[in-house]
């Protein structure tokens, strides 16, 4: 059973509202997770962590990797390890800090995610197929709001 069907008719809107994107959500996301696995063997923290370095072509410190991907520094260690193991990724030295290392996607990467994130995007059409353009705007623009309301509501 998800979250909003275990909801009741007396819970309030907004409640019953933020279940239903937490379904959707969590519904989209286990379809994207048995079609990486699937199609390319691997998994979403992969593929997230990899997208990060595809937006940043000259690598990332593994501490800015944490913070990109909102995760410990011991989670993207225990994501780099096997991706550099597999040569998507290679990990070298930061100069001006011993400590630190800078993460980026090699060439067998690139190419590797740049498939992964075409067929990725393919798969989210098609999940979402079924919604008019107009249906897309309309939600895109309901959730662009909410997405303002509840960041000013943090500060």
């Amino acid at each position: 059973m998800d979250r909003e069907t275990a909801s009741r008719t007396d819970d309030h809107q907004a409640l019953r509202l933020w279940l239903r994107l937490l379904t959707c959500t969590q519904l989209i996301e286990r379809e994207v997770r048995a079609r990486l696995r699937g199609r390319f063997d691997t998994t979403l923290p992969r593929f997230d962590l990899m997208s990060q370095l595809w937006r940043y072509p000259g690598g990332l410190k593994m501490n800015e990797l944490s913070r990109h991907l909102m995760v410990t520094g011991g989670n993207v260690t225990g994501i780099v390890d096997p991706l550099e193991k597999d040569g998507l990724v290679e990990r070298t030295a930061e100069p001006a800090d011993r400590r630190a290392y800078r993460v980026r996607l090699t060439r067998a990467g690139r190419k590797a995610f740049a498939e992964m994130a075409r067929t990725h995007e393919e798969w989210i059409v098609e999940l979402l197929a079924s919604l008019s353009r107009k249906e897309h705007a309309d939600i895109y623009k309901l959730l662009g709001k909410m997405k303002r309301i509840t960041m000013e509501a943090r500060s």
